[in-house]
């Protein structure tokens, strides 16, 4: 076995706990939001909070450095996917960093100080609203990955910008607001 064969297989480890376990966390929000049930959306978000530094910082940076290192030694910086996997990680990344991370904490304090109160609810819904543009983002990365389009890929490109629009819209189109049960 090769450096590079290591090197890539860490990346893809990396990728697969940062991705795999946010898309768990995020598919038990939606389910709860469906479902109507705020405590366990509250839950996912928390645990999302409290995951976030801990693990999902440390797995993306990790898929990053694994990623720049194959690129520095193998690959290159030249080629489109390279460069869409760059734009789709920073953009992930700062999604995380700029929403989640200060959203999570501000959830955390209003939680504690006064309990679950509409504010707090509306704030999480923002929060799963970027998660649906987040994880947009991230399947483009991932099939950018897989498939390493070119220019010449107008049908590959096409559809990950679809996705990433479709994400957008899902986010940001007025989706449904979480209401509590009348049960």
């Amino acid at each position: 076995m090769d450096w590079y064969s290591i090197v890539k297989f860490l990346h893809i480890v990396s990728a697969v706990l940062w991705v795999g376990g946010g898309f768990v966390l995020f598919l038990l929000g939606v389910l709860a939001e469906r479902a109507g049930n705020i405590e366990d959306k509250l839950q996912a978000m928390r645990a999302s909070g409290q995951l976030g530094g801990r693990f999902f910082a440390p797995m993306s940076m990790l898929t990053l450095v694994f990623g720049l290192i194959m690129c520095g030694f193998w690959v290159g910086f030249a080629d489109l996917w390279i460069v869409i996997g760059l734009v789709g990680y920073a953009t992930t990344f700062s999604i995380g960093m700029l929403v989640f991370k200060p959203t999570g904490e501000r959830m955390g304090a209003m939680i504690a100080e006064q309990g679950v109160t509409p504010a707090v609810l509306a704030i999480g819904q923002r929060m799963m609203n970027w998660a649906r543009l987040d994880y947009a983002v991230m399947l483009v990365i991932i099939a950018d990955m897989v498939l390493k389009p070119t220019l010449h890929d107008i049908g590959i490109l096409a559809g990950m910008v679809m996705v990433v629009a479709l994400g957008a819209a899902l986010a940001f189109g007025g989706g449904r607001q979480m209401v509590p049960n009348a049960a």
